[in-house]
């Protein structure tokens, strides 16, 4: 049992760091999105008419001089939404590093055919070094797997079923292990595809209500530009917000392929070993 606890550590040390991100990230990028809104959207010097009311949370500018401070005028959302594009983009550099890291040195096919050819010399030590050497997911399936096939050779007293299924149990364990640090804060970049487009149909809809109530207003002289900035904030809203979903769902596509990859190979280790000692240790 002692031979686990590098695997067991090495998982619950990158557990508790992937929690302390996924709750530390998020309040830090609505923060960073807020920052971005007010004083580089919203810079004063971007306006033709800044407000001089002195409102510190959210002024009231009007009459943006370049695109990005057009942006500005997509209200209160806009922060959100740029957070959650920055979320996207925290949660698709962690996840990134931590599969490429699971992917291991090398090809997954390559290193599970090179394991068949040891097992088929009955080298298993030749093996075990080629998992060091692998190193990722799949190389610590396998080579806990490995050391359990290597156990039970020598192990008299139970037939080659219980054996198998002892080398069967030891995968299963160390899959485990690998498994939720795959898919850990996946769940993030499933949720912005579809919050990201609520959140701006939220944004979309504020802007309409303030459309239409600058339409309901007495006096035509400033209904124009209150109606051009209510449908200005329905679209900008709209526009960041199917293009962090959009981004969302680009990012948690790729990286539920490569997952699915690592997956496969960890299945194909388990009947590689499984397959040899039934067929070599009857």
């Amino acid at each position: 049992m002692a031979e686990k606890n590098p695997i067991a550590a090495s998982s619950g040390q990158v557990k508790k760091e992937g929690n302390m991100i996924s709750w530390v990230a998020p309040i830090v990028c609505i923060v960073i999105g807020y920052l971005i809104w007010r004083f580089v959207l919203g810079s004063a010097t971007g306006f033709k008419e800044p407000d001089t009311s002195g409102a510190w949370f959210w002024p009231h500018h009007k009459k943006p001089i370049t695109a990005l401070n057009r942006v500005y005028e997509g209200g209160i959302i806009v922060p959100f939404l740029i957070g959650l594009f920055l979320m996207v983009a925290a949660f698709s550099i962690e996840r990134y590093l931590t599969i490429r890291k699971a992917l291991g040195a090398g090809n997954v096919s390559d290193f599970v055919r090179n394991i068949q050819y040891h097992l088929a010399n009955k080298n298993i030590d030749a093996a075990l070094a080629a998992c060091d050497k692998q190193k990722g997911s799949v190389g610590n399936v396998m080579k806990a797997g490995l050391r359990k096939y290597k156990e039970m050779t020598t192990e008299a007293g139970i037939g080659t079923d219980q054996k198998v299924l002892a080398i069967q149990k030891e995968v299963e364990e160390a899959t485990a292990l690998e498994l939720p640090m795959l898919q850990q804060n996946m769940v993030f970049l499933s949720t912005i595809t579809s919050l990201g487009t609520l959140i701006a149909l939220l944004g979309t809809v504020m802007g309409m209500i303030r459309s239409f109530a600058a339409l309901g207003e007495e006096g035509a002289g400033g209904d124009a530009s209150q109606l051009a900035v209510g449908i200005s904030e329905a679209l900008y809203n709209t526009a960041l917000g199917i293009a962090t979903s959009s981004f969302a769902l680009i990012m948690y596509n790729v990286f539920t392929t490569k997952i699915d990859s690592i997956t496969y190979g960890i299945d194909e280790s388990s009947f590689t070993l499984t397959q040899s000692f039934a067929s070599q240790y009857k």
